[in-house]
């Protein structure tokens, strides 16, 4: 089974279908989103228990999604939150525990 997520040098590659699922979005525009700065991204590398897995998050107006990744890139767990109308509250844009 071919990984989901994959990994190259130090970088994470994300197929846009899977960050434009999670954020609502059609794929084709995730790049430009991202070229354009609205679509923001982050990663963080797991520890102790978590290590050997990746938390990607990426974020969209007042949407955030985020993805847990096993060392090989198959996905663990995808979480969505889209607050519609609302701002995305401050606490979201910061690391979950």
């Amino acid at each position: 089974m071919m990984a989901t997520i994959k990994f190259e040098d130090d970088e994470v590659q994300v197929d846009a279908a899977i960050i434009g699922k999670g954020l609502g979005v059609d794929p084709s525009v995730v790049q430009p989103l991202i070229r354009e700065g609205k679509i923001a991204s982050r990663h963080e590398r797991g520890e102790g228990a978590d290590a050997g897995r990746l938390r990607l998050t990426f974020f969209l107006g007042n949407r955030r999604f985020q993805v847990i990744v096993d060392d090989a890139g198959r996905i663990i767990r995808r979480s969505a939150v889209d607050f519609g109308d609302r701002a995305l509250p401050r606490a979201l844009r910061r690391p979950s525990g």
